[in-house]
């Protein structure tokens, strides 16, 4: 089918629809208006301006030869003009180069009086040879400006309405034009007629459990038929949870680009202005545009900025701008009219702070969340993202997506796009796996920082710090395996090691004793080879202390405790000023954490015991080289049990993967 451009108006009999949409009225017409009749007064106001003369002209030849018909003398302005009778501006044309075609309707010549001037003596006697009653008397009077005058008037209006019109329309300006639209919404449009590339569910990578369920809503607005003869309701919101970087927007713009149908964008923020009134005035308006364009869907991204929980704001009171804002988009989804063939799409990283009355059946009625990928999903991004990257002919998309667990969509975006730079960096003319691996080393790690000066006992106070971690990791069952050690400063680590983590999704009390005993290793490393111990461990420290707090009061895993769990997973404890347990029962949490971290650094001090050799062995090496790798370890201890390593394919000169453990001295 070959597409046309067909004039609007025309109709599709060739006729021409005379319900033409009326022109508003442009308040710049009546700008231009305004500035030609001022222009207007300054052109058509008197014709030529008059010409400077001395006093002895006038004196010594004009009133001698009865030439001057006037003489105003205008004391205000401290000048006198002249104006001679008809037909005598001839005689002086040449003299004072005046043009043929000179117009004066005014006075023909002026001159500035001289100090002490006595006009009344002066003129006359200038006059002696001339008739008495044709003699020329001095008048005086004062110039007068009227259009100063009405300027004058006029000037404390014009500033008003300039500063009106340059600072209320730069204020209002997103609100759709004006100070009175500013309660307009701000939702951009996109409907099968908009200009902007179309995103589609082939251009997702990933969220596959998430595009079954949204496609479904997808085809509710193409088949309406097929579910209500069935008795069946659309659903009249749809919440988007997951972590930051996983998708949501984008999967909300691919479901714009499925439907077909209109799409009303819009952030939470922007219902929030600084005027009492608006946010709710600007729902009142989306959901107005909505009703008109219905069947359509409505996207509100970061939705938590308007929905939190209402009495839950610290610091504002019971009149909230936002609260109204809530109360407004709560009865507009769901009050008593009805907005039938209009779904609300949101996403927010946040579900757990947003409103009840929100989140409840009727409104929100489901909730799709997006997750961090898993390997099959991160591989699907991967080749999204390296489409457009030159990268060499060996080059290994797995061998990426194995060693980027926990990562998003967004990360993995950023880890493409560093590569790319770092390649470019090194005049290299395609993308090779070192350049990705650098990649993830200075997203995870930072920067190297090679001029940070580093004395020799700290250095090797650092290498043992790192080899404690990488002996205790390597020999533990239950422990992350270890892909990476170095002692090169990186941001504000003096050192770090880099592992494997699990893709599990429970933990034991096990595997957790093991990890929180590998993270102790580097201090547990310190404390036995020198006897003394530094402030290397502070993120360490950090780690394991909240990680024992969470066996303690979170998971249940403290016998003293028991089944017992503190969590609040709706949030509505964040601003509260007590604990949800007594004195008591905190002093016996402080004391169960205490024991985790101990039997944890017991474990930790042990495997060093049993393996000092090779501890010593693996710091010199780092010493030496200031990287290793697993099969450097490998070499020293022998084969890991339970080595996912190997099944995975990372063995060797692995590189870096996600979850880096970094050391840093204390601030």
């Amino acid at each position: 089918m070959n597409n046309y451009n067909q004039n609007p108006n025309q109709k599709p009999n060739g006729g021409f629809n005379n319900n033409k949409t009326p022109k508003r009225f442009n308040p710049y017409w009546f700008y231009a208006l305004l500035g030609l009749t001022v222009l207007s007064f300054y052109i058509f106001n008197g014709g030529d301006d008059p010409i400077k003369v001395q006093w002895k002209d006038v004196y010594s030849k004009m009133l001698p030869d009865g030439d001057v018909a006037k003489i105003l003398h205008l004391t205000n302005a401290n000048r006198v003009e002249v104006r001679l009778k008809d037909g005598r501006i001839d005689k002086y044309r040449q003299e004072y180069s005046i043009a043929p075609n000179s117009t004066f309707s005014g006075a023909h010549f002026y001159f500035i009086p001289p100090p002490e001037w006595n006009p009344e003596i002066t003129i006359m006697e200038a006059q002696g040879n001339i008739l008495p009653s044709e003699r020329v008397k001095p008048e005086y009077d004062e110039e007068k400006n009227y259009f100063g005058r009405v300027m004058d008037f006029l000037m404390l209006p014009i500033i008003l309405l300039v500063f009106w019109l340059l600072i209320f329309r730069g204020m209002s300006r997103g609100g759709g034009g004006g100070i009175f639209s500013v309660g307009k919404s701000k939702a951009q449009l996109f409907d099968k007629d908009s200009d902007q590339k179309k995103i589609t569910f082939s251009d997702v990578a990933g969220l596959e459990e998430a595009k079954v369920e949204i496609m479904e809503i997808v085809d509710f607005l193409k088949n309406p038929k097929k579910y209500t003869d069935l008795g069946g309701k659309i659903p009249k919101g749809i919440l988007l949870v997951g972590p930051p970087g996983t998708g949501k927007t984008l999967l909300a713009k691919a479901v714009a680009g499925e439907a077909n149908v209109p799409f009303f964008s819009m952030s939470g923020s922007d219902f929030v202005e600084m005027f009492v009134g608006v946010g709710a005035s600007r729902v009142r308006d989306l959901f107005g545009r909505a009703k008109e364009k219905a069947p359509c869907i409505v996207f509100i991204d970061e939705i938590d900025a308007v929905g939190r929980a209402r009495g839950k704001n610290a610091g504002f009171s019971g009149n909230d701008e936002r609260e109204n804002t809530l109360n407004q988009l709560l009865t507009e989804m769901d009050g008593f009219g009805t907005n039938s063939g209009v779904i609300v799409l949101a996403a927010t990283n946040r579900a757990d702070i947003l409103d009840k009355a929100l989140m409840r059946a009727g409104r929100f009625d489901r909730q799709i969340y997006v997750d961090l990928p898993e390997y099959k999903e991160r591989l699907d991004i991967f080749k999204v993202h390296l489409q457009k990257l030159k990268l060499d002919p060996d080059f290994n998309i797995e061998f990426l997506a194995r060693q980027t667990p926990g990562f998003s969509g967004a990360d993995i975006a950023n880890v493409c796009n560093e590569a790319a730079l770092i390649a470019a960096r090194k005049d290299r003319q395609t993308v090779g796996k070192q350049d990705f691996l650098d990649a993830i080393d200075r997203i995870i790690a930072g920067l190297e920082k090679k001029s940070k000066l580093i004395t020799k006992e700290e250095k090797r106070a650092i290498a043992f710090h790192e080899a404690g971690h990488a002996t205790v990791s390597w020999m533990l069952e239950h422990a992350n395996p270890l892909l990476k050690v170095t002692i090169i400063p990186r941001g504000r680590s003096l050192g770090a090691a880099w592992y494997l983590p699990d893709e599990r999704q429970i933990t034991t009390t096990e595997q957790m004793m093991d990890e929180m005993a590998a993270t102790l290793g580097g201090r547990a490393a310190e404390d036995l080879v020198f006897g003394k111990i530094s402030t290397g461990a502070l993120s360490d420290l950090e780690k394991v202390t909240k990680q024992a707090y969470a066996m303690a009061a979170y998971f249940g895993m403290s016998e003293t405790i028991g089944n017992m769990s503190y969590y609040d997973s709706s949030g509505q404890s964040e601003y509260a000023f007590s604990k949800p347990y007594s004195e008591k029962t905190s002093e016996t949490l402080d004391s169960e954490a205490k024991k985790f971290i101990d039997a944890a650094y017991s474990l930790a001090l042990t495997v060093l015991n049993e393996h000092s050799d090779g501890l010593h062995t693996l710091a010199e090496l780092l010493l030496e080289r200031e990287v290793i790798f697993s099969e450097d370890l490998e070499q020293i201890f022998g084969k890991r049990k339970n080595n996912r390593l190997e099944e995975l394919g990372l063995t060797g000169e692995a590189g870096n993967v996600a979850f880096p453990e970094q050391e840093q001295t204390a601030q």
